[in-house]
């Protein structure tokens, strides 16, 4: 029986989806506030495929990933970025396929070639065995894909855009549920905005998050995630005229009304406004006070 095109996000965890003529998906049972009904695993190919963003190390998602794999060949194992809904799994695939791991490169590499050491909140075990760059292909048997590298989510952050299907696998960058998260350090919303507007400057057709449904109309969706960030960033500029100076005041006024359990990654989000504005030698920190330049 043919499997059926998803045209919006189904939480059958596990079960196969057919997402096009060339995209297969299967997502992971685990829900949660910043990974919407779980982690989107796309399968791409015919019988030889590539595997995007295996997902988190869980016995019940590689049971249901192995069978979802049955009587095809995995020839490669595609990484978006490090955090641990996307690439633990990466381990147990290469150990049960022999496929070759492509990433841009471990969690923080991107900071590391700046000097900036970050936190281990990643899956600081995966390596690439191959690192790929803007700009690279890789090709399997009847499919083409080119890497886009699109840092800001994480320093590490490489989007895969398949030829065939004028589609690109947006990892975290662009989500179908809602706005992404920029933690700093490895966080950058300078490297964000301007990989959005690398994006607004593409023709693809369709974009598929790791999270959410597929983006049918890009280049109003992307815009839209950069107006929403123009957006906080003039709130950010309104509390600072209003005599708002710390971030726990900005974000009880930004996000009031947020469920607070939010508000720590609201916080960071905050943060990574006021460090892009302080680069642009518009604002100010003084310890853990924010002002205008």
């Amino acid at each position: 029986m043919a499997i059926p095109f998803i045209r919006e996000f189904d939480a059958h965890y596990g079960a196969l989806q057919r997402v096009s003529p060339l995209i297969r998906r299967v997502v992971a049972n685990n829900p949660g506030p910043f990974t919407f009904k779980g982690t989107g695993v796309y399968i791409v190919g015919g019988k030889d495929v590539a595997v995007i963003d295996p997902g988190p190390d869980l016995p019940d998602h590689t049971k249901a990933l192995q069978e979802a794999l049955t009587g095809l060949n995995v020839t490669h194992i595609l990484v978006t970025h490090t955090h641990t809904d996307h690439s633990p799994a990466a381990k147990w695939l290469k150990a049960h396929t022999g496929a070759k791991t492509y990433a841009y490169g471990p969690h923080g590499s991107g900071k590391a070639e700046e000097g900036v050491k970050v936190e281990e909140g990643g899956d600081m075990e995966f390596a690439p065995d191959i690192a790929v760059r803007d700009g690279d292909i890789i090709e399997g048997n009847g499919w083409t894909v080119e890497c886009v590298f699109t840092p800001g989510h994480t320093s590490n952050h490489m989007c895969f855009a398949l030829k065939e299907e004028k589609a690109l696998f947006t990892g975290d960058h662009v989500m179908g549920w809602s706005t992404t998260v920029v933690t700093p350090p490895d966080g950058d919303m300078r490297a964000y905005m301007a990989s959005l507007e690398k994006l607004l400057s593409r023709d693809d057709a369709v974009l598929y998050p790791t999270h959410g449904a597929p983006v049918t109309d890009p280049k109003p969706f992307v815009q839209a995630y950069i107006d929403h960030r123009l957006e906080r960033e003039g709130q950010i500029i309104s509390c600072l005229a209003s005599g708002m100076t710390t971030i726990p005041d900005m974000v009880e006024h930004m996000y009031a009304a947020v469920d607070k359990r939010l508000h720590p990654a609201a916080s960071r989000s905050v943060m990574a406004h006021l460090i892009q504005l302080e680069q642009e030698g518009r604002v100010v920190r003084d310890g853990a006070q924010y002002r205008f330049a």
